[in-house]
């Protein structure tokens, strides 16, 4: 099948990639140049061109405000003839923004298919995350089975933005079970524990989990090659607590996490896979 796909961050490209192992052929545009390397694809020159020549269009971006520009701007995949085409946007967006890009979608003739994915660089090379979708149920079950090929769980949320909410609940968790394993690995190192040993321990045990199982290597070798960045991981919370703030429900976890997740920056870490907040608790 031929596809669009725009955005070719560190998770992007891996999904890209994925899609080309499955045999899908590859209309790509990307912000910056010189991110199609090593990617069998054809690089066009606009979201319009990608809309032009692929009636199903990926998006994997940093934010709303990039989502919102490769929609709308003068050379966006709104300005060509989008009637009929299905916009799946693998972005995690704003609450309230997703909601207004199932309107402007819907005004143009497109079906817009919100589907944030839980996962990053690894399992999207390997076609196992999890696709949270909201949407048009006709749109959803024509676009399952590529969905499939890059994504091993795969949930229907149909109602617009139930699966940007779920999205920015999960990474509550994920920002929040990150950051205790680290300020555990950290202090267990300061009392005189090795911090082989340490993981280890933590693994079979209380820090047992998919986000110690994932960063495992990355702690023991301090290597912070960015999968998920601090930056990534800020924004979602920071959308996460705007959702709480609007419904008037404290999330007290929610709150201290974002701002440990803040202090990356300060740190000139914010571009550093977010395991890497394990160096803001050891330099304590």
């Amino acid at each position: 099948m031929k596809a669009g796909f725009i955005g070719l961050g560190h998770l992007g490209k891996a999904i890209a990639g994925r899609l080309v192992e499955r045999e899908h052929t590859l209309i790509v545009w990307n912000r910056s140049a010189g991110k199609t390397e090593g990617l069998k694809c054809s690089e066009v020159d606009s979201p319009r061109a990608v809309a032009e020549q692929a009636d199903i269009l990926f998006l994997c971006l940093f934010d709303s405000h990039a989502v919102r520009n490769v929609l709308t701007g003068e050379q966006g995949l709104l300005a060509a003839n989008t009637t009929g085409k299905i916009i799946i946007d693998l972005t995690t967006n704003h609450f309230t923004d997703v909601v207004s890009f199932h309107t402007i979608c819907k005004e143009a003739g497109a079906f817009y298919l919100e589907s944030p994915v839980l996962g990053s660089v690894v399992p999207a090379s390997q076609g196992n995350l999890t696709v949270l979708v909201s949407g048009d149920p006709s749109a959803y079950k024509k676009i399952k089975p590529v969905l499939e090929d890059i994504g091993k769980n795969i949930f229907f949320l149909e109602k617009p933005a139930l699966a940007t909410k779920m999205k920015l609940i999960n990474n509550l968790t994920l920002g929040s079970f990150m950051a205790t394993i680290a300020e555990a690995v950290s202090f267990a190192e300061h009392v005189g524990m090795d911090k082989k040993d340490v993981i280890e321990i933590l693994s079979v045990g209380g820090g047992n989990s998919l986000v110690l199982n994932a960063k495992k290597t990355k702690l023991l070798e301090e290597d912070f090659s960015t999968h998920f960045s601090n930056a990534l991981i800020y924004k979602d919370l920071h959308c996460l607590m705007d959702l709480a703030y609007s419904e008037k429900k404290p999330l007290f976890t929610g709150a201290m996490v974002k701002e440990l997740y803040a202090k990356a920056f300060a740190d000139g870490i914010g571009q550093e896979d977010f395991s890497s907040i394990y160096k803001i608790f050891k330099k304590k």
